[in-house]
């Protein structure tokens, strides 16, 4: 008997390395295909770091490439942008930070109120609503920029960051999200929570919320990257420049007096780092976020 199983075992494991030995030739062509795509993707981030240590004038009027010329490379724009004259990058650096921070936690929190109500309530014109949000998500925001800005300006909320964030507290793609991935909970957990005895608010906060962990970390990074980089709807609002967020300050460098290309490339590195560093901490988070909510059930 013990034979016997020690024969299927090896026959098994037999098999096993047959399998792998066979896929091994599709895994390397993979391997290959993923390595010339992560090769293309960070060729400019590459190249855009090479360009910090070079005059900004001369990579414009040459062109970005990727060579090094160690003779014609100094850290001239770091040092100018660590200067105390140059420290209005950081204001605008920590405006952004302030800005995304506060953003991206209202967002979260407001759109995973609205999914929840979405996906475990059944009221009146529940369908109507969620259609309108779908709707919301179609219409560019060029569409709505002047009447939003009309509303803000008749709420005195120009040149201040609530006139920033309030549009975009509930946002669209983010219930929508959300919505999807509540949709896959059965109800049976909420209609066991409220068996215990637990309120509304408790069993979202004790029993849905910590599910929705994956799909929070998914949505904290794609609306961080929108909040950061975004340039038009903040520009539209703020009018000081100690206010200025990042992309602004960043813009301002560009003049038609004169061009700041050395501290442009050296800021426009820094303003990236914080995204990457964001989704290189939680890349894996984020896939199973995106995977979850995309299949139901």
């Amino acid at each position: 008997m013990q034979s016997n199983v020690s024969y299927r075992k090896s026959k098994k494991s037999t098999k096993n390395v047959e399998t792998n030995v066979k896929n091994l030739p599709i895994k390397v062509v993979i391997f290959i295909c993923f390595a010339i795509i992560a090769i293309v993707v960070l060729i400019p981030f590459y190249t855009l770091l090479i360009s910090t240590f070079k005059d900004g004038g001369a990579v414009i009027a040459n062109g970005m490439d990727v060579s090094i010329n160690l003779a014609k490379m100094s850290v001239k724009n770091y040092v100018l942008l660590f200067t105390v004259e140059s420290s209005r990058f950081f204001t605008w650096f920590f405006n952004s930070l302030f800005l995304t921070i506060v953003q991206v936690a209202l967002q979260l929190f407001v759109s995973a109120f609205v999914s929840y109500g979405f996906a475990m309530y059944d009221f009146k014109g529940k369908n109507f609503l969620f259609i309108c949000v779908l709707f919301v998500m179609m219409v560019p925001f060029e569409i709505l920029m002047l009447p939003l800005y009309s509303q803000i300006n008749n709420m005195h909320l120009t040149n201040t960051y609530t006139g920033i964030i309030l549009p975009s507290i509930a946002n669209a793609s983010t219930i929508f999200f959300f919505r999807q991935y509540l949709s896959g909970i059965p109800r049976d957990l909420v209609e066991a929570g409220r068996i215990d005895g637990s309120s509304e608010y408790g069993i979202f906060f004790r029993l849905i919320l910590p599910i929705m962990k994956p799909s929070f970390a998914a949505m904290a990074i794609l609306n961080t990257m929108g909040s950061w980089n975004n340039l038009l709807w903040p520009m539209l609002v703020l009018k000081s420049a100690e206010k200025f967020t990042l992309p602004i300050g960043l813009n301002t460098l560009l003049t038609p007096y004169g061009n700041n290309y050395n501290l442009l490339f050296v800021g426009s590195f820094f303003s990236i780092l914080p995204v990457f560093i964001l989704f290189m901490c939680f890349q894996k988070y984020f896939v199973d976020g995106m995977t979850a909510g995309a299949v139901k059930g």
